[in-house]
């Protein structure tokens, strides 16, 4: 199913009323746009700063991952409740407030100067960030008339990816340009003027306003906080130690606890029903197993070029635009292509193309690797990036009722970002593991079987959306109201 299809339904997607009808459909798009593409940057510019942090605020390689993973586990933990929260209190209303909590918090991020601020700060951000990539979207289809709903989409999908492949190139320009902090700047004005601009061109709406589940995500939050923590301190504390053991337990226990009370609440967090479809099961699957083994690859290669070979920040941004600007080609035409030859074989193929690309990584990366023996695993990586969003999307929402369209979406991209938390946790793991340090010499040994457990995970990845349902893709439901 289409997604702009899929979106294309009554309650959250009522028409437009009188007043905003009037809205030019470009300001829409960029009312909601900018904001989440401001969320979407700021994840990867921070990635692409971590060998700067570590040497302005003195970090150690635990609480560089803390920076990357208090936003996203805040991020996944907070989503599905701002789509809840968005239905009960007004979606415009809930918008604003994580613009507002988005733009604080950046500022906040940019006044740090010890480590355990800045992972403070990132956690605060990850909240904002979690009303919006959710909320930007279903306020946007709500703003335009249907006619126009697949040309919003496909705009705000585009600026999305721009986010994804500008991400790194930005941030080492800014850290070369000015300092680090000025990556954090850049939200402040970006969020004030976001403010009004939303007010002026997006209509509020409401969804079913239900009571919202606080204790599942009480459960679901500090479920996965306990596992990510518990691999983080692994190595540092002892994996028999009781802090180590103390919180793996804990927190395997407490996901355990989620699942048996969202089977018994009357307004889920996360309707456990919805994974009886194997297409929603499967794709989800897919997609933690996905996150996990590509973005693990890129925390330990982005530090690679800066660490080891030496390239600044913005050197290093340019030098991975092969990886990072192929989705930007391949996704628009992935799901062009979706419809004709189905969602599995595009997704396995480009999974296929990730392992071998990330796994070309590990058999070239050297000390004295040129950049040129690199660019042809970036390809592969970029191009299965590429190949999996779209049809990942599709995949996911295939079989869903217009009513769960939101909170199915919400769900894959909440188990996608506990992919990347667990993806970097374990990868560096594995990397502090084999005695691995942020110096030149003591990088590459310890990297290198690192990115082959990222290779591995794709290819697990792959095997698993072999089980995807076979065929062309379901005909998109057709719309109403």
């Amino acid at each position: 199913m289409a997604l702009a299809e899929t979106l294309a339904e009554p309650d959250a997607l009522a028409a437009p009323s009188r007043r905003f009808r009037r809205i030019p459909v470009w300001l829409a798009v960029l009312a909601a746009s900018v904001p989440m593409f401001m969320a979407t940057l700021d994840n990867l510019v921070v990635t692409s700063a971590l060998p700067v942090l570590g040497r302005e605020l003195q970090a150690s390689i635990e609480q560089l991952q803390w920076f990357v993973n208090a936003y996203t586990l805040s991020f996944a933990t907070f989503m599905l409740l701002a789509v809840a929260l968005g239905d009960r209190l007004g979606r415009r209303r809930v918008f604003l407030a994580g613009i507002i909590v988005f733009t604080v918090a950046s500022a906040l991020c940019a006044v740090s100067t010890e480590p355990w601020m800045l992972i403070g700060a990132r956690a605060l951000q990850g909240v904002g960030g979690a009303a919006l990539m959710p909320l930007s979207l279903t306020l946007l289809v709500g703003s335009v008339s249907e006619r126009m709903r697949p040309l919003a989409i496909g705009i705000w999908g585009g600026i999305s990816g721009l986010g994804v492949a500008l991400g790194p190139l930005i941030g080492g320009a800014v850290i070369e340009g000015w300092n680090w902090d000025a990556i954090f700047w850049l939200n402040v004005p970006v969020g004030i003027l976001s403010v009004p601009l939303v007010l002026v061109a997006l209509p509020n709406s409401f969804g079913a306003r239900l009571r919202a589940d606080l204790l599942g995500v009480a459960l679901v939050g500090l479920g996965v906080l306990g596992v990510v923590y518990g691999i983080v301190r692994g190595n540092d504390a002892g994996w028999g130690s009781a802090e180590v053991l103390g919180t793996l337990i804990g927190g395997a226990a407490l996901l355990v606890a989620f699942v048996a009370w969202e089977r018994r609440v009357a307004n889920p967090l996360l309707p456990l029903r919805l994974f009886r479809d194997r297409s929603f099961s499967v794709a989800n699957v897919v997609g933690l197993v996905f996150s996990f083994g590509i973005f693990g690859s890129v925390f330990i290669l982005i530090q690679f070029l800066q660490i080891v070979q030496g390239a600044s920040p913005l050197e290093a941004g340019v030098q991975t635009m092969p990886w990072t600007l192929a989705p930007m080609i391949v996704a628009p035409l992935a799901g062009l292509i979706a419809p004709r030859v189905g969602t599995r074989l595009l997704i396995v193929v480009g999974l296929l193309f990730q392992a071998a690309g990330v796994g070309l990584l590990a058999f070239t990366m050297a000390a004295d690797v040129t950049y040129g023996q690199l660019v042809p695993a970036f390809v592969l990586a970029g191009v299965g990036m590429g190949l999996v969003f779209a049809p990942s999307s599709t995949a996911v929402l295939a079989n869903m009722t217009p009513q769960d369209n939101a909170k199915a979406s919400g769900t894959n991209s909440t188990l996608r970002e506990i992919g990347v938390a667990l993806g970097i946790a374990v990868l560096t793991a594995v990397f502090t593991a084999n005695g691995g340090t942020f110096t030149p010499d003591g990088y590459v040994g310890a990297a290198i079987p690192a990115i082959w457990v990222g290779a591995a995970a794709l290819l697990l990845a792959a095997l698993v959306a072999l089980l995807l349902p076979a065929g062309r893709a379901a005909a998109p439901h057709p719309a109403r109201g």
